[in-house]
């Protein structure tokens, strides 16, 4: 499971033409799902969204996290994390879950997060034609990938 976290000031994601979901200060955070993923990654994976600290304190140093700033999660499922671009100039996707094992593993990590923050978790629709709009804060865009743990 990667993810990939912005800090931002504010972000949207549109979907036919309708603001799905929208946030002020704090994560957007785009998912992506591989067909090996579990419980565990997601377990894994949310806590380290919601401690993340990457917020300034008051003496400029990213010390902050999520809870200490009031800060709100825009999660966007983007299975094209995973692409491979070994062969040629087409990605290619295999490693990308299938909706059957990705959904579930989406709506399980919308759940976590919600529990670890006690915040509604703002979405896009899995599978859906979406789009992002974010005004990235620093910028700071943090990579986390739920198999290089070590």
């Amino acid at each position: 499971m990667i993810a990939v976290i912005q800090r931002v000031t504010e972000a949207s994601v549109t979907i036919e033409g309708r603001v799905h979901g929208k946030i002020a200060t704090g994560f957007l955070v785009l998912l992506g799902i591989a067909h090996n993923d579990t419980a565990e990654d997601v377990e894994w994976l949310a806590g380290k969204i919601a401690g993340l600290r990457v917020f300034s304190d008051d003496e400029g140093k990213m010390n902050r996290a999520l809870a200490d700033i009031d800060g709100n999660i825009l999660l966007i499922s983007q299975f094209t994390l995973h692409a491979s671009t070994k062969k040629g100039n087409r990605p290619s996707f295999t490693e990308a879950a299938p909706p059957p094992v990705a959904t579930p593993l989406y709506e399980a990590m919308i759940e976590r997060l919600q529990q670890l923050t006690g915040k509604k978790i703002e979405t896009g629709i899995f599978g859906a034609d979406m789009k992002v709009r974010l005004l990235n804060d620093g910028p700071v865009t943090i990579i986390i990938d739920s198999k290089n743990k070590k």
